[in-house]
Formats: structure tokens, C-alpha cells, sequence
């Protein structure tokens, strides 16, 4: 997967109307929202915006004519292959109306152009897993999922032991896996969650 490495800004003017694109990545809904919030101009005619995060997504025309602003912008996200982006197009009129199409062509360039120039990095993709096992072997466990560079999120416990979510690697999966066997002495069960 691939995904923008920082925040880039451009701007374009379009038959006197200034439209004005950051692009970030985000890695949640929260970032979603704090980046909106950081970039969008409350005195603008308008703020559309497109966002990407694994199979979620959501755009948003902000008073442009349905599908004219959000769609478009989410299109170029999504053409340039990108995953935890989003992209913000701010749109000052400048008096002359650029019609439906136009204003297609005004909101999908400027998130094109913008993506354009934004430095673009690989990430690994990942999967969520839960690991069962005893009490007596939770230290191993936090150091297995640490060696793997996964990420705990959560855990439940119960009367014979714990059960622990983790974000991790789908290529250190099988490795996790292999280190809390061996770890663990078959005790941990890890698998895939559903």
C-alpha cells in the first residue's frame, strides 16, 4: 500500500476562483477530523473533502452541486493508489460559475496536482490478531508482539487467562505466530481475528 509521507499544499486558480488543496495522511477517524479542522478556512464558499482508510472512505461536496467536489477529489485519492490519505479542497469564488463539469475538473486537478507533489511512502498492509493464553506467559507475550513491531489494542481478561488484540505486520503474522510457539510451549493460541 502506499500513502502520502507528509502534508502538502497547493493552489490553483480557476476562472477567478481560488481553490486551495492540502493533502495529509491520516490513520484514523480522529485524523480525519483534526486535519479537516487544521486546514479548512470557515470564511471559504467551500471545503470538500476526501478521505482513505483501508476499505472505508468518505467525501463531502460541502454545498457544491452533489458529486461535483467530493467524489472527484476521493477519485484521484483512490487512482493514485492511496491508503490513510485525505485530501481537503478549499474553494474561494471568485464570481464566474464553472458549471457542473467544471467544477469536476477544478476539484479532482487540484487533488491530483496536489497529491502530485506530495512525497508518496510504502506501508506494510496489516491484519488484527488475538493471542489466548495463561497469565504466567503475558511477559513473553508483550515481547514477542514488541519484537514484531506489532501493536497492542486491546485485551479482556478472564479466570485462566487473557486474551490480547494486536495490529500487526501480515508478513510478521506467521513469525509471531512461530516466536509465541516456541515462546510459550504451544501454550499461546494465536490466530487471525475475525
Amino acid at each position: 500500500m502506499r500513502t502520502l509521507a507528509g502534508t502538502t499544499r497547493i493552489e490553483l486558480v480557476i476562472k477567478r476562483s481560488r481553490f486551495v488543496a492540502h493533502a495529509s495522511r491520516v490513520e484514523d477517524l480522529a485524523g480525519t477530523l483534526a486535519f479537516y479542522e487544521s486546514v479548512a478556512d470557515p470564511d471559504a464558499s467551500h471545503n470538500c473533502w476526501a478521505w482513505k482508510l483501508g476499505q472505508q472512505y468518505r467525501f463531502n461536496d460541502d454545498g457544491e452541486p452533489s458529486g461535483t467536489a467530493g467524489k472527484p477529489i476521493y477519485s484521484a485519492i483512490d487512482g493514485k493508489g492511496l491508503d490513510q490519505a485525505m485530501v481537503v479542497v478549499t474553494r474561494y469564488f471568485g464570481g464566474v460559475k464553472l458549471g457542473a463539469g467544471g467544477l469536476v475538473r477544478a476539484y479532482a486537478g487540484s487533488a491530483a496536482r496536489c497529491i502530485d507533489q506530495a512525497a508518496i511512502e510504502e506501508i506494510e498492509p496489516r491484519l488484527d490478531c488475538v493471542i489466548r493464553v495463561g497469565f504466567g506467559w503475558t511477559g513473553q507475550v508483550y515481547a514477542a508482539l514488541d519484537a514484531c513491531g506489532a501493536r497492542k489494542t486491546g485485551d479482556r481478561y478472564s479466570d485462566d487467562g487473557i486474551e490480547i488484540t494486536a495490529d500487526i505486520g501480515v508478513a510478521a503474522f506467521e513469525t509471531l505466530k512461530s516466536l509465541l510457539r516456541d515462546t510459550t510451549r504451544g501454550e499461546a493460541v494465536v490466530r487471525r481475528a475475525s
